[in-house]
């Protein structure tokens, strides 16, 4: 049977972990890579660049679809959908690295990358598109947004909710049953003890908010 082949959307340091996944998974085989600054035909972690989104419309008969590698929230979403506009119903894989641990009635959204070390319990619900790091832990009941991303490091408590594009960044520690809102950022080493809004940065133990945000501030 043959392995279905990907595109990976993106060159830079979060492709390369999430190439290795990819490869030590053994779910789907890489065709190639698709990049906006990177010349036709370099070779980046040992795969050629294809081109821009432009030339996806060109290659889908010879691929299944592909993942985005790119670590800001925002700019995953912007892509995200300029993809579907230019290729309707482009298939988004999830990739799960084969050292992650992933518990029984746990869902996972397409797009999705779980990185190695990472271990999600039972009943937890994974958005699209989101970014699970190295280390990281999501435990029983929690329930996560699209497009958000968690640091390595980061432990989540139980049944904690996370919403839309919110980044929770390294090392920082939420506590059970609390709720991080939309396009929200919690600081590095930060202790979550109490709900946070959405469209701020909060940081700090007891985590804080400390300014709004607007959803396409950078944070990375």
């Amino acid at each position: 049977m043959d392995v279905k082949k990907i595109i990976i959307i993106g060159s830079g340091g979060h492709a390369s972990v999430i190439i290795d996944a990819v490869e030590k998974e053994k779910k789907y085989s890489i065709y190639g890579i698709i990049d906006p600054v990177r010349p036709v035909n370099t070779i980046i972690y040992g795969y050629r660049v294809i081109g821009t989104e432009s030339v996806l419309p060109t290659i889908m008969k010879d691929v299944h679809g592909g993942i985005l590698a790119i670590g800001d929230n925002w700019n995953r979403k912007k892509t995200a959908e300029a993809i579907r506009t230019l290729v309707p119903g482009f298939t988004f894989v999830s990739v799960v690295h084969p050292k992650a641990c992933i518990s029984s009635n746990v869902k996972i959204g397409d797009g999705t990358i779980v990185m190695a070390g990472t271990v999600v319990n039972r009943n937890a619900i994974i958005g699209e598109h989101c970014i699970l790091n190295t280390n990281s832990s999501v435990d029983h009941d929690c329930i996560l947004g699209d497009f958000v991303s968690i640091a390595p490091g980061v432990v989540l408590g139980g049944n904690v909710k996370v919403g839309n594009s919110t980044a929770v960044s390294l090392g920082a520690r939420v506590i059970h049953s609390v709720s991080v809102g939309e396009h929200t950022v919690i600081g590095a080493g930060s202790t979550v003890v109490h709900s946070i809004d959405s469209y701020c940065v909060a940081y700090g133990t007891p985590a804080k908010k400390v300014r709004s945000r607007k959803p396409e501030d950078g944070y990375l």
